[in-house]
C-alpha cells in the first residue's frame, strides 16, 4: 500500500509562508528554494510551500476549500495551542469548540489555508 507522505500547500510567498510555519510548527524547513520550501512532519511526512504563480499545472481555487491538521494528545494541549497561538497574532477562523470528534479550533495561514487542531485517538 501507498504511504500518503507528501502535502503541498501552493502560497503567494514561500519564505512569507515558510516563516510562519518555522513558528507555529517550531521546526526548520529542510529544504529551500526561491519558489518551495519544505518541513519535516512526524513519521517520514513532508509539508511543502510552492509558489502558486510557478505550479504547473496551474492550480484553481483557494486554501479554504480544504485543511490541514495538526492532532493532539488531550484537550489541554489543544486548549494550550489555541492561547499560544491566538496571542501570538494567528488568524483563528474557528474559537475552541467541542464537535462530534472532541474538542477543535481552526486557523488560516497567510494564504488562507485552513489548520485544524483537534484530538488524537488512538
Amino acid at each position: 500500500m501507498a504511504n500518503l507522505n507528501l502535502i503541498v500547500l501552493y502560497v503567494e510567498d514561500p519564505a512569507a509562508s515558510a516563516a510562519f510555519y518555522e513558528k507555529l510548527l517550531g521546526a526548520t524547513p529542510a529544504a529551500v528554494s526561491p519558489n518551495f520550501y519544505a518541513f519535516p512532519m512526524a513519521g517520514d511526512g513532508t509539508l511543502g510551500l510552492w509558489r502558486k504563480s510557478h505550479v504547473k499545472p496551474e492550480p484553481v481555487g483557494s486554501g479554504a476549500a480544504n485543511e490541514i491538521g495538526i492532532m493532539l494528545r488531550d484537550a489541554d494541549a489543544i486548549a494550550s495551542c489555541f492561547q499560544r497561538w491566538k496571542a501570538d497574532g494567528v488568524s483563528i477562523e474557528e474559537d475552541l469548540v467541542t464537535l462530534d470528534f472532541g474538542p477543535t479550533f481552526v486557523a488560516r495561514d497567510p494564504d488562507g489555508h485552513r489548520i485544524r487542531v483537534c484530538l488524537f485517538d488512538n
